[in-house]
């Protein structure tokens, strides 16, 4: 089996952990928006590091039409990325995305300006963005950060920590963390 498809398998059987309303492949596949959005991510990101950039924008723009979440080709995606509730996601085109990353409705990982080259949040790994999240500029969110719904986060973070507000602050670091409920502001 080749690797795109082997990767959207992987993509599927990452929502058992983390959606207690799945209940099957097929189910997940045609009916989670963001597996269809994370489908065209990957052909679009394979035609524009192939410098095929209308057709990989193209292939990104009907896929933020169909699904409501917005994935630049030239952003980097880890494996396992689940996006529930996907409407408003906006990945932009520097950005990183590690392994097993779950985010909310309405997250931004964007830029500050317009400068040029590298200007894009990177992600580490099984790291939750709330729902309404924006994640600005070119730092790094640590590995098993929790962020807060509606937190603005403008400084890298320590890992395993949890950052909610605007600006984003840091309110508990090296625990584990149940529910975001209980930072929700």
């Amino acid at each position: 089996m080749n690797l795109f498809i082997k990767s959207i398998i992987n993509d599927i059987d990452s929502v058992f952990d983390r959606d207690p309303a799945a209940r099957n492949r097929i189910e997940v596949f045609l009916l989670y928006p963001h597996i269809k959005a994370l489908i065209c991510y990957k052909m679009s990101h394979f035609f524009y590091t192939k410098k095929m950039f209308f057709l990989a924008r193209l292939i990104s723009n009907i896929s933020r039409f169909l699904t409501g979440i917005e994935i630049h080709p030239g952003a980097k995606i880890g494996k396992g990325l689940f996006i529930d509730h996907g409407m408003g996601v906006v990945i932009g085109e520097t950005a990183e995305v590690g392994n097993n990353v779950t985010m909310y409705h309405g997250v931004t990982l964007g830029g500050t300006g317009n400068d040029k080259g590298k200007r894009h949040p990177t992600v580490g790994d099984n790291v939750v963005i709330g729902a309404g999240a924006k994640v600005l500029g070119n730092i790094y969110i640590a590995s098993g950060t929790r962020i807060g719904a509606n937190s603005v986060v403008l400084r890298s973070t320590s890992p395993s920590s949890t950052v909610v507000g605007i600006p984003a602050k840091e309110v508990n670091k090296n625990s584990k963390i149940t529910y975001l409920s209980e930072y929700i502001i």
